[in-house]
């Protein structure tokens, strides 16, 4: 495959519940981008989230080599983050340690850790042989009073869609010419989950835990449920831990309601006159609404601007539901969809000119 010019060849890499988006990218120029979706049966017939990373990985090589675009030409491969430990925001070189617990799922599963695992694999095929992950699902720059739960046996933790987040603030500050590190904003991203953040200067100060029964409820997740009712179900016989998990991620949200996560067809039912439909949708709106007003006493009301983003973000009317409850607090902008790939490729090239450097995983 011919290239514009000689300049860097960035592969990216963005593992979802249900797809895999990648993209190459001739310096932060997208030359090819693709988003391969995967059947849910056969994604269900794996055993946990790393016995996808073969199946994953090869549809990706031949969706490179149907594109006649060679892995021996990439220079750098970057990708999403998976669940590690907590982490400082950046870029991170991929190491034996970093696979190890993506691959057995030491910190929990998600789609998100096959990125590192891939990244890896494919690196040994390129020119430059390196491969990075950003922004991972588990950065954690909240504050501490942040963190207290209520008892000691409990904490609060930040899963959230970092990577995107980020983009999009930083996307946002360069649009209205300030420094993301001198303005406050509060983040919606609505996707399969929902992850609300109050960034204070550049630093995520507090946001839900969108992976494990935090926040608003979502087209795969329940969201926050009534703490009796949970203890009640969990000791009334009828289902068993794993039922349970699933009920909060996975087959919770949508999912529970109405069988299926696919949210432009629950879009379609409720516009259609499904009564059951359009209060559950009203409902996550609302509850983000709702939990945007939170991140906005974080930030003490000091907001420049609330944005919403994710795949949800293209439907107009949950954009308008959301503003209209919120847009006294500070101007709303949407942003559908995500940046996640631009991303990747932004810090790749910074990595690779030598203004960034990568954090090492300890």
């Amino acid at each position: 495959m011919k290239y514009e010019n000689d300049d860097f060849h960035i592969l990216t890499v963005n593992p979802g519940s249900t797809s895999t988006k990648i993209g190459i990218f001739n310096n932060e120029k997208p030359v090819f981008v693709k988003k391969i979706v995967h059947d849910a049966d056969t994604l269900s017939g794996f055993s946990g989230i790393a016995g996808q990373y073969e199946y994953r990985k090869n549809a990706i090589v031949e969706e490179l080599e149907s594109a006649n675009f060679s892995l021996s030409d990439i220079d750098i491969i970057m990708a999403r983050g998976g669940l590690l430990k907590p982490v400082i925001s950046g870029v991170y070189e991929i190491n034996d340690r970093m696979l190890e617990e993506l691959s057995t799922g030491l910190r929990g599963e998600h789609a998100s850790n096959l990125g590192g695992l891939i990244a890896a694999d494919l690196a040994r095929r390129t020119a430059g042989g390196r491969a990075y992950i950003v922004d991972p699902v588990v950065v954690d720059e909240m504050q501490d009073v942040a963190k207290v739960a209520g008892h000691p046996e409990f904490k609060r933790v930040p899963i959230f869609h970092a990577l995107n987040q980020k983009a999009i603030a930083r996307k946002h500050a360069a649009a209205i010419n300030r420094d993301y590190e001198c303005i406050n904003l509060i983040i919606a991203h609505i996707g399969g989950g929902v992850s609300i953040g109050a960034h204070c200067r550049g630093k995520v100060i507090d946001v839900n835990n969108a992976l494990y029964g935090d926040g608003p409820l979502s087209p795969e997740r329940s969201g926050s449920l009534p703490a009796k009712q949970v203890v009640d179900i969990c000791f009334g016989g009828k289902y068993g831990k794993d039922e349970i998990e699933k009920m909060l991620v996975g087959e919770g949200g949508f999912m529970a309601y109405f069988g299926t996560s696919n949210y432009p067809e629950v879009q379609r039912r409720a516009e259609n006159g499904d009564e059951q439909c359009r209060l559950i949708r009203d409902a996550m709106a609302y509850q983000t609404a709702k939990y945007i007003g939170s991140m906005a006493a974080v930030l003490k009301g000091d907001v420049d601007a609330i944005l919403i983003t994710g795949g949800v973000a293209n439907d107009v009317y949950i954009c308008n539901y959301i503003s209209k409850m919120v847009e006294f607090i500070a101007p709303v902008t949407v942003y559908p969809n995500e940046d996640e790939l631009s991303a990747l490729a932004h810090n790749g090239l910074m990595l690779l000119k030598g203004i960034i450097r990568a954090n090492r995983y300890e």
